[in-house]
This record gives C-alpha cells, sequence and structure tokens, in this order.
C-alpha cells in the first residue's frame, strides 16, 4: 500500500521534487496532496501534475505520511505551529529551507517527532539532483530506508551529519546558478564570435556535462583532467591562464563561502 506524500508549499524546489518524485514514480499521483496560498498556484499544480490540491495545510498533515516543507525559511515557525496537532504519529516531517535546523523544527514539534533535513537542488527536476540528507534522533533504519527509496529517483542521495548543511548550500543547493551563469557566459563568448546561440547553449552545456560525467567516473582529480586538455603552447592553456589573471578561482572560491557564511548566519 502506497503512504501519501504531502507537500505543504509548492514554488520552485517544492515543483522540482514533487515532479522528480512523479517522474519516477507516476503511481504516486493518487497518493500525493499539495497545499498552496493561492488558487493560481493550485490550479498550476493540479494541471502540471495532476494531483490532489487543497489550500489547508492541517488537511495535508492530517492525511500525509510524508509532508515535505517547500516554504520560505521565515514561513516555518508558522506552519510548524499550524499543523504541529494534525500530524499523524509516525510522519516523516521533511524540510529543506537554508537556516532551518532539525533542532528549529524540534522547538516546535517537539523531541519525539520524524524529523529530517535535506537540502536538494533543482535538477531533482530531471533526476540529475544532489540531496544531502540529515536524519533526526527519531528516524530509524526503516524510515531512512523508505525515505531513500523515494528520493533516489531524483538524483544523488548523500547521507550527512547536519553540521554540513551550511557547506552544501554553498557547494550544492545555490551551486546550479553559479554554472547557469558559467554557461550562459561561455554561450556569450560563442554568439560574439558567430555560432547561433541555440547551438552555443548546447553545446557549451554539454560540455559542462561531459567534464563531470569524466570526473565522476573516472575519479582522476579535476587538476590532472585539466592537465591533460592543455597543451603546451595551446590554446587551452592561454585560456586558462586568462581564467588565472581575471582571478576565477578567487571567485568561486569567495563566491560560495559567502553563501555558506549566510547560510550558517540564518541557522543562528
Amino acid at each position: 500500500m502506497h503512504k501519501t506524500i504531502g507537500f505543504i508549499g509548492c514554488g520552485n524546489m517544492g515543483k522540482a521534487i514533487l515532479g522528480g518524485i512523479l517522474e519516477a514514480n507516476p503511481d504516486r499521483r493518487q497518493h500525493t496532496l499539495v497545499s498552496a496560498s493561492t488558487q493560481e498556484t493550485l490550479k498550476d499544480i493540479s494541471d502540471r501534475f495532476q494531483v490532489e490540491t487543497t489550500r489547508s495545510n492541517r488537511e495535508v498533515a492530517q492525511r500525509s505520511d510524508y509532508v515535505f516543507l517547500t516554504v520560505k525559511p521565515h514561513l516555518y515557525p508558522q506552519i510548524l505551529r499550524e499543523i504541529r496537532d494534525e500530524l499523524k504519529a509516525d510522519a516523516l516531517i521533511i524540510g529543506m529551507a537554508a537556516g532551518v535546523t532539525i533542532g528549529k523544527m524540534e522547538d516546535e514539534l517537539g523531541k519525539d517527532r520524524k524529523l529530517v533535513k535535506i537540502m536538494p537542488n533543482t535538477p531533482v527536476a530531471v533526476k540529475a539532483g544532489v540531496i544531502a540528507m540529515a536524519l533526526g534522533q527519531g528516524i530509524d533504519a526503516v524510515d531512512e530506508e523508505n525515505l531513500l527509496a523515494l528520493l533516489q529517483g531524483l538524483g544523488t542521495v548523500f547521507p550527512l551529519e547536519e553540521k554540513h548543511m551550511d557547506v552544501i548550500t554553498g557547494i550544492s543547493g545555490s551551486s546550479p546558478a553559479y554554472v547557469y551563469l558559467f554557461l550562459e557566459a561561455m554561450a556569450d563568448a560563442a554568439v560574439k564570435n558567430g555560432l547561433p546561440r541555440k547551438e552555443a547553449y548546447a553545446i557549451s552545456a554539454q560540455a559542462v556535462l561531459g567534464a563531470a560525467k569524466m570526473l565522476l567516473e573516472t575519479g582522476i582529480h579535476p587538476g590532472i583532467l585539466k592537465d591533460m586538455v592543455t597543451s603546451p603552447g595551446g590554446t587551452t592553456i592561454d585560456a586558462v591562464a586568462k581564467l588565472e589573471e581575471e582571478g576565477f578561482r578567487h571567485a568561486v572560491i569567495s563566491a560560495v563561502d559567502v553563501c555558506i557564511e549566510k547560510s550558517r548566519k540564518m541557522s543562528q
């Protein structure tokens, strides 16, 4: 028997996770319930995903075995207080907002609840996401196994200690934006030099995808892979030298640092 999956709120990340779960498990549509604050959002979700919707967060809490909290961080206290007396006794509550810790959820729901913190990124919508997962003390081995089975269709799940979640925000949760900025810049350079934009985006994206796949599948250090592309006196080493001259490496490290620090401040 399928367990009911509930989503409270369904913004961009919520839709990405919902879409990824349903893509991997289409038969779960009839066992999914989504709440949102506006009728417009509910209609969009219903039309796009063919799932049941409601304006009532309490109804989602009452009926769901998995409750995904996909609202903005500042709304968590209000939402948790609203649903805490409606939740099933053995429901898994999954938070995913930056700065919202398991401890903060425990403050509102109690330490006896089954709480999980995940940090996904948007490629979960195409089954290529990264999902970092930290478990609360109420989660047992069966709960973990069932949740992994639900999430694994979205990409790769990395069970981690919660103390690492702010770092994960910097290198995974937010990093698709960095990559899209890089890809856009690559494509702009190609267009500047005469390549049609459609091909510029497609080729740039495939090049990045291939480079990432080569690193993952070979396990070779990225510095060595870089050296394998840079022939003496060639075009690539000139490009790499220009990136270093312009502070590319420092810019990336600084950007990730800023993101991690912001997440840490939000967690306090």
